[in-house]
């Protein structure tokens, strides 16, 4: 197993992991709802909502850095 396949597998994994997360967050915009008024006028941050954040924003990052170190070719083979 070499420095390579390690970082590739840790990138597949970041990649499900944030397709999930992004399924997982609720809508932010009122969309149809607007239009019959059941749209929420004052929303709350929960501290669950505030944690997917996070979590989804780390993901991201090491996703791109990731795309960025192995499509430079910076690691041996």
């Amino acid at each position: 197993m070499t420095v390579s396949n390690i970082v590739q597998g840790i990138w597949a994994f970041s990649a499900v992991g944030l397709i999930i997360l992004v399924l997982l967050h609720s809508p932010k915009g009122d969309g149809v709802a607007a239009i019959g008024g059941q749209a929420q006028l004052f929303s709350s941050t929960k501290s669950a909502e505030t944690t997917l954040n996070r979590v989804t924003w780390t993901l991201t990052v090491i996703f791109l850095g990731l795309t960025v170190v192995l499509s430079a070719g910076w690691l041996p083979k």
